[in-house]
């Protein structure tokens, strides 16, 4: 039962958590170059950039509510190997904790306002820039919490097998 487990919370963890990172990666630049288009190409360029913001912001969402399944199997998962006490679980479970928190307090929050702005006026757009720049650092947080999780989760600390 434990590698059905593992596999469903692997599986989750590539299908949802990876395309989330990407795609909250890929909405600030998009956004800068959106927000900072002239008023004669904010209505060809720009509008296409708000239709890959909104695409982009709709992945973000999705995959964000569908992430919430590697949590979950990888609780059943530590339980099932009785390691749920090792440090270093706890360590990867404090800091997925915080990754979703990220992502679900000032990431997706952040790329929502961003959106408004990018459909609005010329200085609603340019008052939102430095929210956008900002969203760069916070995805980056988000995307560098996730790797040092899967370090963790590759490495055990511990571990007797040798990895």
């Amino acid at each position: 039962m434990n590698k059905v487990l593992l596999s469903v919370h692997v599986l989750a963890a590539i299908i949802f958590v990876g395309p989330v990172t990407v795609a909250a990666s890929m909405f600030p630049p998009i956004a800068r170059r959106s927000l900072t288009a002239g008023t004669e190409s904010a209505g060809v360029a720009g509008t296409g950039d708000v239709g890959v913001l909104r695409v982009l912001h709709r992945i973000s969402r999705g995959y964000a509510i569908g992430g919430l399944t590697v949590p979950v199997f990888g609780l059943a998962v530590g339980a099932g190997l009785g390691v749920l006490g090792d440090y270093w679980l706890i360590i990867s479970m404090v800091l997925t904790l915080a990754a979703a928190g990220v992502l679900a307090f000032v990431v997706l929050p952040g790329q929502s306002r961003v959106l408004a702005a990018a459909t609005g006026s010329q200085e609603q757009r340019a008052g939102s820039l430095p929210q956008a720049k900002a969203l760069s650092m916070t995805t980056g947080i988000f995307a560098l919490l996730w790797a040092v999780v899967v370090v963790l989760m590759i490495v055990r600390p511990g571990s007797t097998t040798g990895a």
